[in-house]
């Protein structure tokens, strides 16, 4: 039964995430990085969840080099806007919340 529980409980919360994600696709914010995170949560407890993630890295991967960026660059620039992301989450629980 607590088993049950917590998979019900991840299914729920990675599911949430998940669709904040795809709701950032169409509105200001970091879509793909929420989507993933999601994708990542309901990993841990689902298979498919778990193949789907993969395929998606692989796809990320693929357009990534196909900009013709360095690894080194393209590596910076998700850690900048990582950064940005964790800034811009800051401002809004100090200030708006």
């Amino acid at each position: 039964m607590k088993a049950l529980v917590k998979r019900v409980l991840i299914g729920v919360i990675g599911g949430a995430v998940t669709v904040i994600g795809l709701v950032f696709l169409i509105t200001p914010g970091p879509g793909w990085l929420i989507i993933f995170a999601g994708l990542g949560i309901l990993a841990t407890e689902f298979a498919w969840a778990s193949m789907v993630l993969e395929r998606a890295k692989e796809s990320a991967s693929k357009a990534a080099s196909k900009t013709g960026l360095k690894k080194e660059h393209r590596e910076l620039l998700v850690a900048t806007f990582f950064a940005f992301s964790l800034v811009i989450l800051a401002i809004w629980y100090i200030y708006i919340r």
